[in-house]
């Protein structure tokens, strides 16, 4: 009888399972849901904000640089920029607010399609989640706006020519590194590979802006 009462008591020791609190459990749970965020969701302000800067920022960049190869003047210079970023600005909210608006149109069209078949629709959640053509072009023209005064602005208090050109392509080198490492993070991609593709496709730029300018210039034209 000993035996058996030891036996049985031992196998209830082996079966015993500790209980778990619902806070263990929550500790367990809240880290893996919180590695399910997607980061897909922000791809599309993601997209139009560095597109925007970067647009602006190589852009005028280019323009100022190109005008730089035949007209030395900082005046011209200054010039340049500033009607490069004021006339981007305002193609980019042009074009962003025509894209959107066009996006708009076809989400209320298949809305109003789905509303005459009886579907039923989350109205509130809906109003919410349409884009708004306004604040897209505002979002845009601000971003470009941002990246264009950052060679504007390196160029605008330095006499000297050399030393100006050199300024800007620094300050734009730096600027595409930043841009390109800040999309990188938000969206979770490699930096330093997107960072590095950023800045060589800004170098691209510039190159063929100022030595076509500077070729053109050269020949007479």
């Amino acid at each position: 009888m000993e035996t058996t009462n030891g036996a049985s008591s031992f196998n209830n020791q082996k079966l015993t399972i500790p209980a778990v609190n619902d806070a263990e459990r929550q500790t367990d749970v809240e880290p893996e849901a919180n590695n399910d965020f997607n980061y897909s969701k922000r791809s599309q302000w993601l997209r139009a904000a560095v597109l925007g800067a970067n647009d602006g920022l190589v852009s005028t960049a280019s323009l100022m640089m190109g005008v730089g190869a035949v007209k030395q003047d900082i005046k011209v210079m200054i010039l340049t920029g500033f009607a490069g970023l004021v006339a981007g600005a305002c193609s980019m909210a042009i074009g962003e607010f025509v894209s959107v608006y066009s996006q708009l149109d076809i989400e209320l069209a298949q809305i109003k399609r789905e509303t005459r078949r009886g579907e039923p629709r989350e109205t509130e959640g809906e109003k919410e989640s349409l884009p708004n053509p306004l604040q897209a072009a505002a979002a845009s023209a601000l971003s470009f706006s941002v990246g264009a005064m950052v060679p504007l602005l390196s160029a605008s208090f330095i006499t000297e020519y050399k030393v100006r050109v050199g300024v800007v392509v620094a300050a734009v080198s730096l600027a595409l590194l930043v841009f390109g490492w800040l999309g990188a993070v938000l969206g979770k991609a490699a930096t330093v590979k997107s960072a590095v593709r950023v800045l060589v496709g800004g170098w691209v730029a510039m190159a063929i802006t100022f030595g076509l300018t500077k070729l053109i210039g050269s020949s007479g034209l």
